[in-house]
């Protein structure tokens, strides 16, 4: 379901689409309980009547809540609105990982993909750790 600007799920408030995939859509919202932006994590529509998927998204949300690093985004909440369901993340300015991969990824030695591309994202996955 694609979420329109003005569209509330609870507290909040959809000011736009940061991007979408196959696990839903990312939209920048104001909290307006809190007065902050967040983003907002969309379960797309044809899996919220999907026990199985439901379950791995709260399975997400939790593994999520158990993270605690500077360099890692906090979850807030998980809200579900008119059958819509979200993840209330914590809104990190910065590129995307697809925008790193346009400007190119380091080199590698392998001739292996899985190998490359690894190497090629390391240095932002230690950046996390």
């Amino acid at each position: 379901m694609a979420l329109s600007e003005g569209t509330k799920i609870g507290p909040y408030e959809v000011i736009g689409l940061i991007g979408q995939g196959g696990m839903g859509e990312v939209c920048q919202a104001r909290d307006t309980k809190l007065d902050r932006d967040v983003a907002l994590k969309v379960l797309p529509e044809a899996f919220t009547s999907d026990p199985d998927r439901l379950a791995r998204f709260e399975r997400e949300a939790k593994v999520f809540a158990s993270l605690n690093h500077p360099n890692i985004g906090s979850i807030y909440g998980l809200e579900e609105a008119e059958g819509i369901r979200a993840l209330v993340l914590d809104l990190v300015d910065g590129p995307t990982l697809a925008d790193r991969i346009k400007q190119g990824l380091p080199r590698s030695s392998s001739s292996r993909p899985g190998v490359r591309y690894s190497e090629s994202v390391s240095p932002w996955i230690s950046h996390a750790a």
